[in-house]
């Protein structure tokens, strides 16, 4: 099994790490434009496995023909946000680095997976399928397992309870269009609204949509990248091992929801071949509503993008 990341950022290494850690790979190449950059951080990756304990080896590298025969692509290159900024004026920016990319990974690794990271998520997911021309189902965006980590995570914080207590999900775009469903939130196997009233609800579902944004103006500079990693290297897991486990990823949707042909944060069936079902759940109306309406903005900015490139 090899695996690539495309980007050796605090975001690309650290899920670099977390993939060799696991050990489900033979290798995992890192690849970035800076010289040097890459080689040093495998170089230090490489010296931790007999301390932690796995055998993956890390190779950095500058050049795609390392990513050749890639099983696996995870998709990390572009600009991070500055405070202030939404992830939409990353757009123009980094449609143009994920094009390149996208035109680079379906020469060197015609029958790789790609699990797309780079902002704004929803529509460079959609560009890089695009460009490359893969199989919709073989390429996929990393949004909705960070964005119910932190949903999980804010009502664990109010509940006073463990984070692994919380099981929730988050549909919808990875931005204001975000569609937290708490009807499907249990803590401790109770539902959500019968251990917290309806305003909580709602304010941690509007600080799970913000929560990007409070990480980069914490920092000042960059953004999330510790959870994003941790929600980028369990995907990569599923395919790997070929689990068919169910997550939230913004996947191409072909009627489930009622939604048409559009990339958007969806519990998918991962495996081996990338995407393998669309799975529905049963959503409120008010819910339902809420994910048609993110369709419908995240689709018009989606067609958009692709003349960018």
């Amino acid at each position: 099994m090899k695996v690539t990341v495309i980007g050796a950022g605090k975001y690309g290494s650290t899920t670099v790490q977390r993939i060799a850690q696991a050990d489900i790979a033979d290798e995992v190449v890192m690849l970035d434009i800076v010289e040097g950059l890459p080689q040093g951080l495998a170089l230090d990756m490489n010296q931790s496995r007999p301390i932690e304990r796995y055998e993956t080896r890390v190779i950095g590298t500058n050049s795609y023909d390392n990513t050749a025969g890639s099983d696996i692509v995870v998709v990390t290159a572009g600009k991070p946000r500055s405070p202030g900024m939404s992830r939409m004026d990353l757009l123009e920016d980094n449609a143009k680095i994920v094009g390149d990319v996208a035109r680079e990974i379906a020469d060197s690794s015609p029958d790789a997976v790609v699990i797309v990271v780079s902002n704004p998520l929803d529509e460079m997911t959609a560009l890089f399928q695009q460009v490359s021309g893969f199989p919709h189902g073989r390429v996929m965006g990393q949004a909705g397992m960070l964005d119910t980590a932190r949903f999980q995570d804010k009502i664990a914080t109010v509940l006073g309870v463990s984070p692994l207590a919380v099981d929730a999900i988050t549909l919808g775009s990875h931005g204001d269009t975000m569609v937290p469903v708490p009807s499907q939130v249990t803590v401790d196997g109770a539902l959500l609204r019968d251990v917290m009233d309806d305003s909580t609800i709602e304010e941690l579902v509007s600080a799970t949509r913000s929560g990007g944004a409070e990480i980069v103006a914490l920092l000042k500079q960059g953004s999330a990248y510790y959870a994003p990693s941790s929600a980028a290297a369990r995907m990569v897991r599923a395919v790997a091992a070929d689990e068919g486990a169910v997550l939230p990823v913004c996947a191409w949707v072909t009627g489930e929801y009622g939604i048409e042909d559009v990339y958007l944060g969806v519990p998918a069936r991962l495996g081996r071949r990338g995407v393998t079902e669309i799975v529905e759940l049963d959503l409120t109306e008010a819910e339902r509503t809420a994910l048609r309406e993110a369709a419908a903005a995240v689709r018009d900015k989606q067609a958009d993008v692709a003349s960018l490139v």
